[in-house]
């Protein structure tokens, strides 16, 4: 069987789109069509079926995919390293959010750079993380959520505490945590909110989970990095939730103040995904167990 065919076949398994593989694979549209109705013909039977979104595959597609897609992963990875068995430099490709990647999984890998792991990092949101990780592009992918399907494959990570904090000038107007604590939510509306987004997600996790209600306002700052989130607010800006690990140092200096410390703090989870059958590689299977076992002192 023709090689190139499977090459074709996975990624638009992984792509679910004949579009989104071509442009992937750098083929026409109307190639990779032909490639799949020729793999479709040697086999006799369907291996997709066209939906408004795209193409999903068939119970003979998904078999296929999970019995073809780690060998071809392997195959490339030789391919990508070159036949110099003596070298003992392997890439691996890392993908996740920015700060969580930067304050957390960078330096746990820099262990295995002396090993001879290289390390090439790509950032964005979950969805595209997935998509990226299931086309191919990234090794590893650090997750808010779990990957649905069969063709990724998540293993929980960390828990990462969500903290409500604002500058000592705010906390000390508010009359402290106690305050809060009695008055509630209500006491916080008059605060400027600093987030990463306008649909105010930190916020807005953290009053479901805290407060049992939704945040009236609306951001007055907002910036897509935590770290910007984190000086907006110790600078006076308003109230902001940030993760635990990346205010911690800022908390004990005193440059920012907890405002509640619910007896049960938000929590999120962080995911490590792999395309199935990916961890039949030796540097992406150290690279994964190496994670798991770091982050229990996350």
């Amino acid at each position: 069987m023709d090689l190139a065919l499977l090459r074709t076949f996975v990624m638009v398994h992984r792509a679910g789109s004949f579009t989104r593989a071509a442009g992937l694979l750098g083929l026409s549209q109307p190639a990779v069509t032909g490639q799949i109705r020729t793999l479709e013909r040697q086999l006799g039977r369907p291996l997709f079926r066209r939906t408004a979104r795209g193409v999903v595959a068939t119970t003979v597609g998904d078999e296929l995919a999970h019995k073809v897609a780690p060998h071809l992963d392997a195959l490339l990875e030789i391919a990508e390293a070159g036949l110099d068995n003596t070298s003992p430099l392997r890439t691996l490709h890392l993908a996740g959010p920015p700060e969580f990647t930067a304050l957390r999984a960078l330096p746990a890998l820099t262990a295995l750079v002396a090993q001879g792991l290289a390390v090439r990092c790509a950032f964005g949101s979950t969805e595209e993380l997935f998509e990226g990780l299931s086309a191919g592009h990234h090794d590893l992918a650090i997750a808010t959520s779990r990957p649905r399907g069969r063709l990724l494959e998540a293993a929980p990570l960390c828990d990462e505490e969500h903290v409500l904090i604002a500058s000592p000038r705010w906390a000390a107007r508010l009359g402290g945590p106690a305050v809060i604590q009695v008055k509630g939510a209500g006491v916080l509306e008059a605060l400027p909110v600093v987030e990463v987004h306008e649909s105010l997600p930190l916020v807005t996790r953290y009053w479901s989970a805290v407060f049992d209600s939704q945040p009236v306002t609306s951001g007055t700052v907002i910036a897509p990095d935590l770290r910007a989130v984190l000086t907006c607010v110790a600078r006076g800006a308003g109230l902001g939730v940030l993760p635990r690990y990346l205010c911690m140092d800022a908390l004990d200096a005193g440059e920012v103040v907890a405002l509640l410390n619910p007896p049960v703090p938000p929590l999120r989870t962080y995911f490590l995904a792999v395309r199935t059958g990916a961890l039949a590689l030796p540097h992406i299977a150290k690279a994964y167990d190496w994670l798991l076992r770091s982050a229990v002192d996350w």
